[in-house]
């Protein structure tokens, strides 16, 4: 999807939290979740964890990693790797920009790990 969708307002994440985008609103096939770290960066992944059916936007962020609520798997926000176990699989990335303080999703372009959208 290249013209991206808009999730909310950067108001509407609040820091340390993440919303979720079902797929009939993103159009892609798993849900998303958008999490805006303590620092005001905007990530997504897809919200379900590699390890287990838990949604990874019901963990907690610590940082710009996120822990799954289930068996504690850690990713990293900005590339999707795993940072502990048990998942072994990295999470798929999307594509943040805040644009005029909306966050605009990109569902199935890959994040630029470099960038730090909301900042």
């Amino acid at each position: 999807m290249s013209e991206g969708i808009v999730v909310g307002g950067t108001e509407d994440i609040e820091e340390g939290t993440a919303k979720v985008v079902e797929p009939e609103e993103s159009g892609f096939d798993e849900p998303i979740a958008v999490f805006r770290t303590e620092t005001g960066c905007f990530f997504a992944l897809n919200d379900t964890c590699t390890h287990e059916e838990a949604s990874l936007a019901d963990g907690w962020i610590e940082g710009e990693d996120v822990e799954c609520p289930l068996h504690s798997s850690m990713f990293s926000l900005r590339s999707g790797k795993v940072k502990g176990l048990p998942a072994t699989e990295d999470a798929r990335t999307h594509r943040v920009e805040v644009r005029d303080g909306q966050v605009v999703l990109f569902p199935g372009t890959d994040a630029d790990p470099d960038a730090c959208p909301g900042q």
